[in-house]
């Protein structure tokens, strides 16, 4: 076994490496048109308590809205920017000295996926989904994450959100550590097997098997929050990050 192979199952286990290598083949096979995903779904509690209170003073937070140019160095298309903000979601972005730090997105009630083709819902009001948690690489170790977390997670205290929900990669190892640091509860897996126009979704949540032909066709996956109200994971005073560049 040659290093990468060894590297990689060390990191992802046998079961993940392999989705991981396989999903690595079908891309290289198939110019691009067919792709293998695997997600793992968790919740963290929105804790009272402030992450690292008074660190990083020279770290600004604040909101983009949709009339916002998309900043220079942005790693996501403006295109892609503007149907979240259709789908109601909102971002807050980290900034030290002008320059791009971090960002992360959140919505409440539902939303679209943008790598696959699903739907991610929450039927209660005390919960929110939070995705594309980025941090800039040479930030990864400071105090952007903190920074912007204290204060997503303020706005969504206010908002009476007790729970946000998110997806990780499960090919993704650093963002699976970090996640079991701050103490997440796991809500299910996902694997999506996509072939050109058709796609494949199995997962331990309900529909649980799903077959879609074109965009118009995607699975709902329903995640509630109301039995997690009385395991609130503890969290650690000083996370890291919550994520790598890309969950």
């Amino acid at each position: 076994m040659n290093t990468g192979l060894r590297h990689t199952l060390t990191q992802l286990g046998w079961l993940n490496a392999a989705l991981y290598w396989l999903g690595r083949s079908l891309d290289k096979a198939s110019a691009g048109r067919w792709s293998l995903h695997r997600y793992r779904f968790v919740a963290q509690y929105v804790g009272d308590q402030p992450l690292c209170a008074g660190r990083g003073a020279d770290i600004d937070i604040a909101a983009h809205t949709w009339d916002q140019a998309v900043p220079a160095a942005y790693p996501r298309p403006a295109a892609v920017v503007r149907e979240r903000f259709a789908q109601g979601a909102y971002s807050l972005a980290a900034w030290r000295h002008g320059r791009l730090a971090g960002y992360l997105w959140l919505v409440l009630d539902a939303y679209q996926e943008d790598e696959v083709r699903v739907r991610y819902r929450l039927p209660r009001a005390d919960a929110s989904w939070d995705f594309d948690v980025w941090i800039a690489p040479d930030e990864r170790l400071g105090w952007a994450f903190p920074r912007l977390w204290d204060a997503a997670r303020q706005q969504l205290r206010e908002r009476g959100v007790r729970w946000t929900c998110s997806r990780i990669s499960a090919f993704n190892p650093a963002s699976l550590r970090a996640h079991a640091r701050i103490g997440t509860v796991r809500l299910g897996d996902a694997l999506f097997v996509r072939c050109g126009e058709w796609q494949w979704m199995f997962a331990t949540v309900a529909p649980y098997i799903h077959l879609s032909r074109h965009d118009a066709s995607f699975p709902q996956l329903t995640f509630d929050t109301g039995a997690l109200a009385d395991v609130a994971p503890p969290e650690p005073p000083c996370p890291p990050s919550k994520k790598s560049a890309t969950s």
